[in-house]
């Protein structure tokens, strides 16, 4: 989030040539410099990890570059969570193993830059005085960078004095295949040491490694229940429309501000289904009447350019709701006589095994809807065909425009809900009660 990071004054003197980084993290962005952690004594003597276009691990002293590794392969998935860990040990011999990198437990070996550090050489990790920062580039004497991290972090670990592969943090589960995390990796963590779950959202920069190198918050950290575990969507902002900024996405892409091009915008999430039951809520920051659709589309519908007025509610399988409380569909619209304004939360509940959407706004279902009414679908917004992949979309024409949206994760934009309904079976946390059947939109929901 922007002009948010954080960072901590090393205490103590550690290893200079041995350490250990690992952090989970989930891009929300590919655009600009951004950075995971940056270590400085000064302007002239640092580390960094960043992406810029590409991903880079860079090490200067005395401002001449003794380390510069940038792997070959780019990592712009913006809908999965990564585990990336970097290993520091300038006592090898051979070259190539003073420093790896690991992503998601598999070594990269091909670079289109490799500059490995000298045998032995101080690659000042752990020098006393030292400030160690996560989010943005922050020179010891200086300022913070305006780049800053756009994106998620957890389980961020710093290992001083021990050089530790990836598979000490993270293993492949045996059933899905996929790379997820150790929950308490068995590690030294030495004099510079640290861990940081980000769980207790009173204290964001606690270190829960037992060292209390704590960290300083800068900035609004908002918490999250989006996980390696358990992911959850964000809006997609490398899809076209979402592209050159037109929907003004952003604090984490669960916002979308108006985007004031007086044309419509369209993005659906990072996450769509073919079968269950979902619920999702949407709060209206601001609205000018009609300029905002709120619903579902076929994905395969949305197939415009960049640039294209597009209106996801002028598809066949297009199905929204808006302010007006109009239903919006194909292009056409029907009054429910039921609007909604500034504040209020909208949930949506899709069955698509029944092939109906209910909405309702602060806890009361248009049209007297019961999600739970299955097949019968009793004041159901709308019957959607069946068989297609869906995803919550939302389309934006002014610039008055704003919506902030809880796929489970118990915020609408930095702000908690006030009071939390009833859950669904899987983890998540939404304003009013999830309907008996239904799930957040999230891998564990996807997959009960």
């Amino acid at each position: 989030m922007a002009a948010t990071y954080l960072t901590r004054t090393n205490s103590g003197a550690g290893s200079e040539t041995t350490s250990t980084f690992s952090v989970w993290f989930k891009r929300l962005s590919t655009t600009g410099t951004q950075y995971l952690l940056h270590t400085s004594e000064d302007a002239n003597n640092k580390l960094t990890i960043s992406f810029n276009g590409s991903f880079n691990v860079i090490g200067t002293n005395n401002s001449s570059t003794v380390m510069n590794l940038t792997p070959t392969r780019v990592f712009r998935d913006i809908a999965s969570w990564y585990n990336l860990v970097v290993v520091f040990d300038t006592t090898q011999a051979t070259a190539a193993d003073r420093v790896k990198l690991y992503i998601n437990g598999v070594q990269e070996t091909s670079f289109s830059t490799a500059t490995y550090p000298s045998q032995n050489l101080n690659l000042k990790l752990n020098q006393s005085g030292d400030r160690r920062t996560l989010g943005t580039a922050y020179d010891k004497g200086g300022s913070p960078s305006a780049a800053y991290w756009d994106g998620l972090m957890t389980q961020v670990i710093w290992v001083d004095g021990t050089a530790y592969p990836a598979s000490t943090f993270g293993s492949t589960n045996s059933t899905s295949g996929e790379w997820t995390p150790n929950s308490s990796p068995s590690v030294t963590y030495g004099t510079n040491g640290f861990k940081l779950t980000f769980e207790d959202t009173s204290a964001l920069g606690d270190d829960t490694s037992g060292n209390t190198n704590d960290f300083t918050m800068s900035g609004s950290g908002t918490p999250t229940l989006d996980c390696p575990s358990n992911n959850f969507p964000t809006f997609n902002n490398l899809i076209r429309q979402a592209s050159k900024n037109n929907l003004n996405l952003m604090q984490g892409n669960l916002y979308s501000a108006g985007n004031g091009a007086n044309n419509w915008r369209s993005s659906f999430m990072t996450l769509a289904a073919k079968t269950g039951k979902y619920y999702c809520e949407m709060k209206c920051i601001g609205t000018d009447g009609s300029s905002q659709n709120y619903g579902v589309s076929d994905v395969n519908q949305f197939n415009t350019g960049p640039n294209d007025s597009f209106d996801f509610a002028s598809q066949s399988r297009g199905y929204g709701l808006n302010p007006n409380g109009n239903k919006v569909n194909n292009g056409g619209a029907v009054s429910t006589g039921s609007t909604y304004t500034t504040n209020d939360i909208v949930g949506m509940a899709l069955d698509l095994d029944n092939g109906k959407i209910y909405f309702s706004k602060n806890g009361t279902y248009y049209l007297s809807g019961d999600p739970t009414s299955g097949s019968t679908g009793t004041g159901s917004f709308f019957d959607i065909t069946t068989g297609y992949i869906y995803s919550p979309t939302v389309a934006i024409y002014g610039a008055a425009d704003n919506m902030a949206f809880n796929f489970g994760n118990g915020y609408f934009r930095t702000n908690a809900v006030t009071s939390a309904g009833t859950p669904g079976s899987t983890v998540g946390v939404f304003e009013y009660d999830v309907p008996t059947g239904y799930q957040p939109w999230s891998t564990k929901g996807i997959n009960v």
